[in-house]
């Protein structure tokens, strides 16, 4: 089993996953010239970063990530699109994303599973949980035949599975409260000590709530 990481900058990598997947991950970064493939190889794992799903001119490598996204959709490759990951999906699929009206969705945020979740097979059993946030361009209108299956306040459109095995998830299972820590102090993020101590002082509840789901889309992966 392989499985293809695009990362889009150093401080948002594999985080969490480098240890929940194992050694199985092949990470491509663009933004240090290397060229983000054509297919995949067994699974397809697509990470946040700073850029804008439609800033191509300044990210360049982003037509061709959406491309791949593209691809593995249709082919059926097990695909995980993490924030900035998951609204490169959705325009590739045909949704909308756009800046959200509400301002910076950031730190330990409550997400809630939709009725559809009950039978996923990565986010059954979920129920309520909290995530780690940072984020102010939303997925505004999801890709035809999209089943939503988390949601959130103020952005509603917080998970869904196309076909049967690709998931777009606006939140971040990956990020560490150290991850998150580096992300805080970089911005003129107001509050920031406060979130990054909510955020540390949850990261039992983050582990036990997504160790899980990415065991379960590693096993989507290895079934092929």
């Amino acid at each position: 089993m392989r499985i293809t990481v695009i990362e889009h900058e150093a401080e948002a990598g594999l985080g969490y996953l480098a240890d929940w997947f194992g050694p199985v991950c092949d990470v491509v970064r663009p933004y240090l010239g290397e060229e983000v493939p054509e297919r995949a190889a067994d699974g397809l794992v697509v990470l946040g970063g700073e850029a804008a799903a439609w800033q191509d001119e300044r990210w360049p490598w982003l037509p061709a990530t959406r491309a791949l996204l593209r691809r593995s959709v249709l082919d059926g490759t097990p695909t995980l699109g993490i924030c900035l990951g998951a609204q490169l999906m959705t325009m590739a699929c045909g949704g909308a994303v756009e800046r959200g009206g509400d301002g910076l969705e950031v730190g330990l945020c409550e997400v809630s599973a939709l009725p559809e979740a009950a039978t996923d097979r990565l986010l059954s059993g979920i129920g309520t949980a909290v995530a780690i946030q940072y984020h102010q361009d939303v997925m505004a209108r999801l890709p035809e035949g999209a089943v939503p299956l988390m949601t959130g306040s103020p952005y509603p459109n917080q998970a869904y599975r196309l076909g049967e095995s690709a998931w777009a998830v606006q939140f971040h299972p990956e990020a560490t409260p150290g991850i998150f820590a580096s992300w805080a102090g970089s911005s003129t993020l107001e509050r920031a000590e406060e979130l990054v101590a909510a955020v540390r002082a949850g990261e039992d509840k983050l582990v036990s709530t997504w160790r899980p789901v990415a065991e379960a889309f590693a096993a989507v992966v290895r079934g092929g």
